[in-house]
């Protein structure tokens, strides 16, 4: 692995899932693979699951995690070729990646959409900056469209959860993406990769379910069953993903906010028993009830707990390959 920008950097996602529950039971046991490696972790926006994770993860592995919050500490960059910089940008990609480039080992970076011009933000102009002028092995820690470390981590507790349970061992799972209310336009990124690597992974029954209106991009849903029909999407479901995003095709806009769609244990009645999972963070009795949340049916603290593994695993493969 030379980058982890998406599925699409990940030859076997089985062999990934497989390393990081290694690393879960033997945190230690590759900790100078990283030794006399720096890596930087750069944050556009802020972070709290995603850069903890990701420093526990790289000191784990013996090396030196240094973050910088570049929305609060640092020069305002500039992404536009041949920019004219006579505005409130001061210090150009080109000028600022290089140096990066030189001072890590890996670079680590999180951007976030600015929900007004989809068009910019599907092209993924950041991030893609940095690749070109870093000259390092660059991981998102999410980006404008896409949040590959959650969707793996995702993938972690998904197969842990399957190995605990005879019933599934050796099922096709139904897994369910529902979208949840809330209460301001919130990115696609989170909803668009797992999309992606449940598509890639191809071992689940998956089905989409939201309002009309917030069809995701097709390019991350194909291979999905859709509908807007939730509670025929919830039944006989193994697992139930909550998340909520704006409308992709009114681009950033909310167009429904029905607090009916929010997950309930009613709900949950004509499920498997299904396992329910967030992101983090949420907004409690908005995207998702209490008796959820804090009830036996929840992965949602286990899932985030396993970031560390999901970031570790990656980073390993990085330096292993460097």
């Amino acid at each position: 692995m030379k980058q982890f920008i998406s599925v699409k950097d990940v030859k076997d996602i089985n062999a990934l899932v497989k390393q990081a529950l290694h690393y879960k039971a033997n945190p230690f046991a590759d900790k100078a693979l990283g030794t006399n490696k720096r890596i930087g972790l750069l944050f556009l926006n802020p972070s709290l699951r995603t850069r903890l994770s990701t420093q526990v993860a790289a000191q784990n592995l013996g090396m030196e995690p240094i973050v910088f919050n570049v929305d609060k500490e640092g020069w305002a960059l500039e992404f536009t070729e041949a920019a004219i910089m006579n505005g409130t940008t001061v210090e150009h990609i080109k000028d600022a990646a290089p140096i990066l480039g030189n001072y890590f080992d890996i670079l680590c970076i999180r951007t976030f959409p600015g929900l007004q011009n989809r068009a910019d933000d599907y092209g993924e102009k950041i991030i893609n900056q940095f690749i070109k002028y870093a000259g390092i092995p660059v991981v998102s820690l999410e980006s404008a469209t896409l949040h590959p470390l959650q969707s793996l981590t995702d993938m972690i507790t998904i197969k842990e959860s399957m190995d605990a349970n005879e019933n599934l061992k050796n099922k096709q799972p139904k897994i369910v993406l529902t979208w949840a209310p809330h209460i301001k336009p919130i990115p696609q990124c989170v909803a668009n990769s797992f999309s992606q690597w449940v598509n890639a992974w191809g071992a689940a029954n998956f089905i989409i379910t939201h309002p009309e209106g917030y069809e995701l991009d097709s390019q991350y849903t194909n291979g999905a069953t859709i509908t807007h029909n939730q509670e025929e999407a919830l039944k006989d479901a193994d697992f139930v993903y909550v998340k909520n995003w704006s409308s992709y095709s009114d681009y950033g806009k909310v167009l429904c906010t029905d607090a009916s769609w929010m997950l309930t244990n009613a709900k949950l009645a004509t499920t498997n028993k299904a396992k329910v999972m967030h992101c983090l963070p949420v907004r409690r009795n908005v995207e998702l009830s209490d008796e959820i949340l804090d009830g036996e049916n929840s992965l949602v603290t286990k899932e985030a707990s396993n970031r560390v593994w999901a970031a570790q695993t990656v980073l390993s493969e990085i330096l292993k390959n460097a």
